[in-house]
């Protein structure tokens, strides 16, 4: 349904931040009927162009055309009366109200007298016209994160949008809820509507578009139509060099038991079970990846994992040793090393040097140290051999590792956590929000310890990354482990269906089976 005339003209739009060009002269159109994906890795510049488009930011410089027309967007509200909508990668909803209330939360009308039952009406019937389930007087709480994620489409459809911004929205979806996620938008778009969907994922933007704008650095690289383009070359574009899709995946004969969770119950931070009865163990030369949508019990489990949260029932054990709510500093000593999911938060310190980062597991013993003392010539070598063999770029050893990349950042734990020989690696969200040369050669860290002999548990919310590089994969919902599956020949349907909460009979299905025979 698409038209000569672009709904959306962006036409050099640049945005500043203090010491950050965002967006560098960046034109952009979009045309009705059609679902544009903007591509490109974290930082290029996706979410800052579309914040513009929907009025958060204001662009230092540019123009803004709809239907050709200029616009003057000074904020969200400004943007919504010109039938523009953008959904967030975090759900901006109020969890204790209806979703009646969120959807008309904000509007001038009606202002004094709410007819409810009309209200829920209105989104009933949009619920049916885009498939939308969800039911109008269910609270925020009460919902999955799919279901909150339709609101959140809802109140763009109910406020009458015509372009709806779709920032990163299969991050915490389950393969069944991306599918009808992107029957909604095709729906939409048939309607002649126009669906801008931001990502960095290059199997679902294949899927998806019809049109895929690239972003790297700030710039536009090129505007393609989807079927005259490959993955292979979308990768191109968004770094810069070729990217192999392919890791090689090595038969490793498994060894002996490496770590064993038997029952283990443990507690959210809000007091709450986080971990209900887990049991499971990964041999030698194995990588276990555990699937489950956000907030389902993974981050629990890799603390209580590494020591940095208590179990209050059931036990761990690493190569026979028991290390029951053991010290970190004990869990290191049996050589286990963490990537935790947040690099600058827990598994970095920011204001130090990257030298100083890559020997936070180490410093205390020889030859990096002498005594109470740092030996710092040590520690400089030391420092200069792990960032030639990590391949991390960064200006100096000397320069504070919260100037480095996403990467880069990566490839510095990497470096720290590799360089003790671990016998465990718990690897909590490796590649998220990397590029895919990023992605490639984080990937083939991973199994490069696989193959000599470290046993991986890998936390991922990426389906297709678990499925590539680990040996199998079980799959976590509220605190629970529902099924475990040999990632050889995994039906992925029935892997979203247990990412959902239903227990799936599945042959070699029961927990005895995960020991790696």
């Amino acid at each position: 349904m698409s038209t000569d005339t672009p709904l959306v003209r962006m036409r050099g739009i640049t945005k500043r931040f203090p010491g950050v060009l965002a967006n560098d002269h960046v034109d952009l159109e979009v045309q009705a009927g059609q679902v544009h994906a903007l591509l490109g890795e974290n930082g290029a510049g996706k979410t800052t162009l579309m914040n513009i488009l929907s009025g958060l930011y204001r662009a230092d410089e540019g123009e803004i055309y709809i239907r050709e027309r200029r616009a003057n967007l000074q904020s969200p509200r400004d943007a919504i009366a010109l039938g523009i909508g953008m959904v967030h990668q975090h759900f901006m909803l109020v969890e204790p109200q209806t979703v009646a209330e969120n959807v008309i939360l904000g509007l001038k009308t009606p202002r004094f007298f709410l007819n409810m039952a009309r209200i829920e009406g209105r989104i009933a019937e949009f619920s049916r016209q885009y498939g939308l389930q969800v039911d109008p007087r269910a609270r925020i709480w009460q919902l999955s994160v799919g279901e909150q994620q339709r609101v959140e489409i809802l109140k763009m459809l109910y406020r009458g949008v015509n372009i709806l911004i779709m920032d990163e929205p299969t991050a915490v979806l389950t393969p069944q809820e991306v599918e009808e996620l992107f029957v909604t938008l095709r729906r939409m778009a048939s309607e002649g509507k126009a669906v801008i969907f931001i990502s960095h994922k290059l199997g679902e933007v294949m899927a998806i578009s019809d049109q895929i704008t690239v972003l790297r650095g700030g710039r536009v690289v090129a505007t393609v139509s989807t079927g005259q383009t490959t993955k292979e070359e979308l990768a191109r574009m968004m770094v810069g060099r070729e990217v192999l899709f392919q890791v090689e995946k090595t038969p490793v004969e498994p060894g002996e038991i490496i770590l064993e969770v038997r029952n283990l119950r443990a507690l959210s931070d809000k007091g709450l079970p986080a971990l209900k009865d887990v049991s499971f163990t990964i041999r030698q030369g194995k990588i276990l990846g555990i699937a489950g949508v956000a907030g389902n019990g993974q981050r629990e489990l890799a603390e209580v994992i590494t020591g940095l949260r208590k179990t209050t029932e059931g036990g761990v054990f690493i190569a026979g040793c028991d290390l029951t709510n053991c010290s970190p500093r004990r869990v290191i000593r049996e050589q286990v090393s963490h990537v935790p999911g947040d690099r600058l938060g827990m598994g970095l310190v920011p204001n130090l040097a990257v030298s100083d980062n890559v020997i936070l597991k180490s410093y205390r013993d020889p030859p990096l140290a002498k005594g109470p003392f740092l030996d710092r010539p040590s520690i400089a070598r030391f420092a200069a051999r792990l960032i030639e063999a990590f391949n991390i770029a960064t200006p100096s050893q000397e320069t504070p590792v919260k100037l480095l990349s996403g990467g880069n950042l990566q490839r510095t734990i990497l470096a720290r956590e590799i360089s003790v020989g671990p016998k465990l690696m718990v690897a909590v969200h490796p590649t998220r929000g990397l590029d895919v040369g990023a992605t490639e050669s984080v990937r083939n860290l991973l199994l490069k310890q696989r193959e000599e002999g470290a046993a991986i548990l890998l936390i991922s919310e990426d389906l297709d990354e678990l499925l590539t590089i680990s040996d199998r994969v079980a799959v976590m919902y509220e605190g629970r482990i529902m099924g475990v599956v040999d990632t050889e020949g995994a039906d992925i349907e029935k892997i979203g269906l247990m990412m959902a909460g239903t227990e799936v009979q599945i042959s070699n299905f029961k927990l005895q089976t995960l020991n790696f025979k």
